[in-house]
């Protein structure tokens, strides 16, 4: 049959050949009358079991790769109607207590009654031979669940949730899905991964919630304080939040202020001043802030006495160090806490190797960190020495959280973190934690340089704070001043605009291109071709850094056409809707 019907298939799933379990994309083998062959059906299908009989709405579409296809852009599961369909559909495993084998024997016995019999007098069950009370009360139990599921999923579905996140909901429900929902759609926000506030917030309109609802105030102003988290802010202003929050809710300042106050007095948010913070952000700032306190101001005997001689650290590394490359490792060597910042080009590993040499010539035992794997291994490159991630370091892992922290804190005498910029408020915290009072601790970074990704700006709030010892290191070293890389970041610093002029003899090239499409087709050929050409590198030791997540030339597209010109065709992983090689 080569006509295909213009939107509408009424099908029976015969096999599933892949679910992908964040989305709820699927692709099935369907049996459709009239087909010879099996078809293919994609689309958002989670849950959806052999033997089902789905009557899907959507269009016919080629792909290049895997042929027709019906693409499914809504779908309704019926109970089949034929001997073979009640058959396959009970015998999928869906029904606990119905194999293959029972399956026939049950339709052998009711024929297309089948359904009829399970949902209205399953004691007749026992009419079939070997069936045993014990499986008929198991499939009594699976069938009311099964029922439980259809109901949630229709309900939902109603009001335009996908089969995905049904199925999400029904697991953290359970039978009180309908309930829970009808009552607070907004605690969708807050239970179900993948739902934000504004999901919740359409599914709400559709049962008719008013804009000043108070259950849709607190949600707005929660997923207001998790906006502003996410570009970086540890609080918000208390008009600032009432501002924003309005424009979000489109709702009057009274309802929004009323739904606040309400929220501080139940402790879902703290007030400290004039500024409001979700807990867990003021919890880790306060938790920093005392943690920094106790250390600094923790007794121990200083290491300065007799065993720092500059003389002996140069022979030591083979390096020379400026004044104040020396006062910095005076510094490590006297100091519970001290920062060691600077921007790039200034000396910062060598003074940290430096300090480590002095410290190790006292008999301490030094740990090293980074916040990212690739900072923790240029560490280690630099130093000689083995530096771990914070994760790591902290030996986290997703189901147990960080088992070092205060109870089980790190061994070792001496703890120097590179890279300090990058960190944030939550994991700053936590690493402290692990600091057992007496340890010395050195931070590491360049605060000009791109801030954590998380909340805070924790480095740069700790240099001015005053209240821990720093040192600023501002020389450009010969070898650096030879980088434009080096220079232009200074010059921008310095706020300057920095030198585009490209040369042979230079790790500086300034690109200009007004169309997105050629500027991605020139990244792509730079990172394929050019750059591993002239620097006998593998593209996979270069990174693009681009400052939009969308477009043509975000990071969401570069990533595909990369994938598509550096490995095509490799081992796949899908989480979340993306693919990776």
């Amino acid at each position: 049959m080569n006509e295909h019907p213009a939107t509408l298939l009424r099908c029976v799933v015969e096999r599933i050949t892949y679910q992908n379990p964040e989305n709820g994309y699927s692709v099935l083998k369907v049996k459709v009358k009239g087909y010879n062959d099996l078809v293919t059906l994609v689309g958002n299908l989670l849950e959806v079991p052999v033997g089902s009989v789905l009557l899907c709405r959507g269009e016919w579409k080629v792909d290049k790769r895997y042929g027709s296809q019906f693409v499914a852009a809504t779908w309704e599961e019926t109970m089949p109607a034929t001997v073979y369909g009640i058959e396959k559909y009970l015998g999928s495993g869906l029904v606990k207590g119905i194999g293959p084998r029972f399956a026939r024997a049950i339709v052998q016995r009711f024929g297309t009654e089948t359904i009829d019999i399970i949902e209205t007098e399953i004691e007749r069950l026992y009419e079939v031979p070997n069936i045993g009370r014990k499986r008929v009360a198991k499939i009594r139990e699976s069938w009311e669940k099964q029922k439980d599921i259809k109901n949630v999923m229709l309900f939902l579905q109603g009001y335009g949730v996908s089969t995905a996140y049904a199925a999400k909901i029904y697991r953290e429900y359970g039978k009180e899905s309908i309930d829970k929902v009808r009552e607070n759609p907004y605690r969708l926000a807050d239970d179900i991964w993948g739902i934000g506030f504004k999901t919740a917030d359409g599914i709400a309109a559709k049962m008719g919630y008013g804009k000043e609802d108070p259950r849709r105030c607190r949600s707005g102003i929660l997923y207001t304080l998790g906006q502003l988290s996410d570009e970086g802010h540890v609080y918000a202003g208390e008009e600032q939040l009432v501002k924003t929050a309005g424009q979000l809710l489109e709702a009057g300042e009274t309802a929004i202020r009323d739904t606040l106050a309400g929220m501080l007095q139940a402790e879902d948010l703290i007030l400290d001043k004039d500024a409001i913070y979700l807990p867990p952000f003021y919890h880790a700032e306060c938790g920093t802030s005392r943690r920094l306190r106790d250390l600094a101001q923790s007794t121990g005997r200083s290491l300065f006495d007799g065993l720092f001689d500059p003389s002996s650290l140069t022979a030591e590394t083979g390096i020379e160090y400026d004044e104040v490359q020396l006062a910095a490792i005076r510094q490590a060597v006297t100091s519970k806490v001290m920062v060691l910042t600077g921007g790039p080009g200034t000396g910062k590993t060598t003074t940290t190797q430096g300090i480590i040499a002095a410290l190790k010539k006292a008999g301490l035992r030094v740990l090293l960190a980074a916040p990212t794997g690739r900072a923790a291994k240029r560490m280690s490159e630099a130093t000689g020495m083995e530096a771990k991630t914070i994760h790591r370091l902290l030996e986290y892992n997703p189901q147990d959280g960080y088992k070092r922290n205060d109870e089980n804190p790190l061994e070792g005498d001496a703890l120097i973190v590179d890279e300090c910029s990058m960190i944030d408020i939550l994991l700053m915290n936590n690493l402290l934690k692990a600091v057992p009072v007496g340890m010395r601790l050195v931070f590491v970074g360049d605060i000009d340089q791109l801030p954590s990704v998380g909340a805070g700006n924790v480095l740069r709030d700790i240099i001015d704070s005053q209240r821990i010892p720093v040192v600023r290191l501002v020389r450009i070293f010969r070898q650096a001043q030879k980088s434009r890389i080096v220079m232009n970041a200074h010059t921008i610093n310095q706020g300057r605009f920095p030198d585009t002029s490209n040369g042979r003899d230079t790790d500086f090239f300034f690109m200009r291109e007004d169309d997105p499409e050629r500027a991605a087709e020139t990244i792509v050929r730079l990172v394929k071709e050019r750059l591993p050409r002239a620097y006998r590198e593998s593209p996979d030791r270069i990174q693009v850094l681009t400052p939009m997540q969308r477009g043509v030339v975000g990071a969401a597209n570069l990533n595909l056409l990369l994938q598509q010109a550096l490995n095509p065709s490799g081992p796949s992983l899908n989480r979340g809707g993306y693919t990776y090689r």
